[in-house]
């Protein structure tokens, strides 16, 4: 945030200007590490056309994140101060929006907040699980190794990520150009192909050719409507996923999907795994580690199973006890948590099952990609076939008759 200020020096001299901080407290500290004397201070107001629009459309990326904690952990390995470190981060950032972000943190911890707490200011950008884990390397002095755990997990979450979108790129691609091409066609080529047939007098027309004129009537007749309406059911689908009934719905239908299903499930096990694991080797107890896995699954249907795990773990039991009441979670995953929590080695189970997992999802969305290549293909060569033998048959019959 940005802040106006209105001090005086000890000399009595006004001192004006503007300061960069996350909260005004913070403001009022470095103002008094300064020693000056605070006459006024408000947020700076800016009018509409008087915001920063180039961060506002250049927020920091995942990758940005990713890169910062992998440098931190490297200057912190070096014995390099933090607040050194951290303007010498600032001074490299090439996004003005997250080089603002790391300035205001550097300010912050200069006026007395620790890494976690100036991290905090920015929960948009510094998710909880990730506070979390730096708020418990502080606490146990392993800064360097928990920044470590940290950037190993980012890093493999954002490739993760990056192999799901390319797998499914390809296809998205051509059902999108699929739908473009039969929208042109629909309300542009067709519409005139078929007024030249009718115009010619042929009166037998093929079925596909009926069909075709009907369904292309059909749409040129209720082209706004139909507009209206597909936007519509896309505003009331998201709407509908973001209030609490809607997004239980959505989840758990996810989950059961036929084919998409499975994926989607040793998607979810393995992030539950990998974070739960994570948060343990870095030394968060477990009760807020499972509370914080629940906040990073993004399913309501796992994150109520975790937080039942939460209350079974209070109450002396075990997380493989709850777990192993859900078909959600197959058993080789419970089994081997179960295994851990008996053996005292949690974390190494988890990490094992994250692998199995991880390698599960990535061979489910390779193989899904390369099912659903020549499903698309072959429906759009039925489509093509049935386009043009309603077109050309009426020709062929007119060019017979003539």
């Amino acid at each position: 945030m940005e802040f106006n200020y209105r001090t005086k020096q000890q000399s009595g001299e006004l001192v004006e200007g503007k300061l960069e901080a996350p909260s005004e407290d913070q403001a009022v500290t470095l103002l008094h590490q300064k020693n000056l004397v605070i006459l006024s201070l408000e947020p700076a107001k800016k009018g509409l056309f008087g915001q920063d629009l180039l961060s506002a459309f250049n927020r920091p990326s995942k990758k940005d994140v990713v890169m910062f904690t992998r440098q931190m952990a490297t200057l912190v390995d070096a014995d390099v101060p933090l607040v050194e470190g951290l303007h010498t981060l600032a001074r490299q950032i090439e996004k003005e929006s997250f080089k603002k972000i790391i300035s205001s943190v550097t300010s912050s911890i200069e006026g007395g907040a620790s890494l976690s707490v100036a991290l905090s200011e920015y929960s948009k950008v510094f998710s909880r699980f990730y506070i979390s884990l730096v708020r418990t390397g502080e606490v146990s002095g392993k800064l360097q190794d928990t920044l470590s755990y940290l950037a190993d997990y980012l890093e493999r979450s954002a490739g993760l990520n990056s192999k799901i979108r390319g797998a499914l790129t390809y296809p998205a691609f051509i059902l999108f150009a699929m739908v473009v091409v039969v929208i042109i066609l629909m309300t542009t080529v067709l519409p005139n192909l078929l007024s030249i047939i009718k115009d010619a007098g042929v009166t037998d027309l093929p079925f596909t050719t009926k069909i075709l004129v009907a369904v292309t009537g059909f749409v040129n007749r209720f082209i706004i409507p139909l507009v209206i309406v597909i936007i519509g059911l896309i505003f009331g689908f998201f709407y509908s996923i973001k209030t609490p009934g809607g997004r239980e719905k959505f989840d758990s239908f996810k989950v059961k999907m036929p084919q998409f299903g499975k994926v989607v499930r040793n998607l979810y096990l393995a992030r539950i795994a990998e974070t739960l694991s994570t948060l343990i080797k870095a030394g968060v107890p477990i009760l807020e580690g499972l509370t914080i896995t629940s906040d990073v699954v993004g399913n309501v249907i796992y994150k109520r199973m975790l937080l039942e795990a939460v209350e079974n773990v209070r109450g002396g039991g075990t997380i493989s006890e709850i777990f192993d009441r859900y078909k959600e979670f197959p058993p080789l995953f419970t089994s081997m948590l179960s295994i851990g929590e008996k053996t005292g080695r949690t974390d190494f189970m988890l990490e094992n099952v994250f692998k199995f997992y991880k390698t599960e999802s990535e061979n489910d969305v390779q193989n899904l990609s390369q099912l659903i290549e020549p499903v698309l293909i072959l429906v759009l060569g039925v489509g093509v076939a049935g386009l043009v033998s309603a077109v050309l048959l009426p020709i062929y019959s007119l060019v017979g008759a003539g």
